[in-house]
């Protein structure tokens, strides 16, 4: 970082991911696989959405559909590219 740039810090916080149809699919590895792949995500790629400030959203809706798998760590690898694309714009707030 050049001394003309200033620091900057993106804190997404979602309190509860609900997932329905997934059974038998180790929410644990989900949950890391998604913190991981949002992170990088994020750091590569900010949230466009907060470039503006502060900004808070409850929820959002028309995001992409996730895959039918059976694998956590593809389905949170998924999920965090779906949330991602909602924090860049792409989804609608709810």
């Amino acid at each position: 970082m050049g001394l003309n740039e200033a620091a900057r810090t993106v804190r997404v916080d979602i309190g509860e991911l609900v997932l329905t149809g997934f059974d038998g699919v180790d929410p644990e590895r989900v949950s890391a696989a998604f913190h991981t792949e949002l992170t990088r995500l994020v750091r590569a790629g900010g949230v466009p959405l907060a470039a503006g400030g502060d900004r808070a959203l409850a929820a959002l809706g028309g995001l992409p559909r996730l895959p039918a798998t059976v694998s956590a760590t593809r389905l949170g690898e998924a999920l965090a590219r779906a949330v991602h694309t909602g924090l860049s714009g792409g989804g609608e707030p709810l």
